[in-house]
């Protein structure tokens, strides 16, 4: 249960984020479809860049022994097809030199593939006075932030219109619903430019706390606290970013709904 007082502040903190929320109104209603969604996005952290930058690599390797290796089958189906006269060779049923190259070699690829993402930048976790303190508590109907720093909580959970329309029977087109599952009734604002720290933890089953636009995915398990950290890029305030719970739970708990908005850090 959240605290009256924390109530009151919680509310004082949303009115002074309002003006940073009215670049919003203007933006379309409508969830993002087309092609745009093949691909990983970018986002807007240097460490979702990174991500993003790490699996296009891995993404064109994959394009390159795909072509390959495809192509050479390709190559022997057509030189080799019994039209041309080729005539299988029934004697040969084992060469040492062959089955060594076809192990070694997919080997060092993995090893060539594995060296990127070993020098991928680790997250540092080190002591920094500039950044802010959030808590999040999941729970089977909803979130608990609390501001370790401004002494400020607020309860989230799925919106109203979303919660009604997801209801066997409701009658109501999910269709007509904007961003259907994805709103929540009180979103978690964070400041931009600056580093944001985020503990995890979760109030009765697991749960995890996904914003894919920042890069960021970290489990909420009972009775441990885990640590995530983002620093958002300075030009994305008043921006909204959304994200869900990632585990697959009972028939509710996957509903969670993660959403971020952005401000300038002196209007927190």
């Amino acid at each position: 249960m959240i605290r009256s007082n924390c109530a009151r502040r919680a509310a004082s903190f949303a009115t002074t984020t309002a003006a940073a929320a009215m670049a919003l109104q203007a933006t379309p209603a409508r969830a993002e479809s087309g092609w745009s969604l093949l691909n990983m996005t970018q986002g807007v952290t240097a460490m979702s860049r990174q991500i993003y930058d790490l699996h296009m690599l891995i993404f064109w390797v994959c394009v390159i022994i795909a072509a390959v290796v495809f192509g050479a089958m390709l190559w022997s189906i057509v030189a080799y097809r019994k039209s041309q006269g080729a005539v299988a060779d029934t004697t040969l049923v084992h060469n040492t030199k062959v089955e060594i190259i076809w192990t070694a070699v997919p080997v060092i690829i993995l090893i060539a593939m594995a060296v990127p993402g070993r020098a991928h930048p680790r997250r540092d976790r080190g002591h920094d006075e500039n950044r802010a303190h959030h808590q999040s508590d999941r729970l089977s109907v909803g979130l608990n932030y609390e501001y370790l720093d401004k002494g400020v909580s607020l309860f989230s959970r799925l919106d109203r219109k979303s919660d009604a329309a997801r209801e066997l029977g409701s009658g109501i087109d999910p269709n007509t619903v904007d961003h259907y599952l994805l709103n929540v009734d009180n979103p978690l604002v964070v400041p931009v430019g600056t580093k944001v720290r985020l503990l995890v933890t979760g109030a009765d089953v697991i749960h995890s706390w996904w914003v894919p636009a920042f890069g960021v995915k970290k489990d909420g398990i009972p009775g441990f606290v885990n640590e995530a950290w983002f620093n958002i890029d300075a030009d994305q305030a008043g921006q909204l970013f959304r994200g869900q719970c990632a585990e697959l739970l009972w028939t509710r708990s996957w509903l969670h709904a993660d959403r971020c908005r952005c401000a300038l850090e002196g209007r927190l």
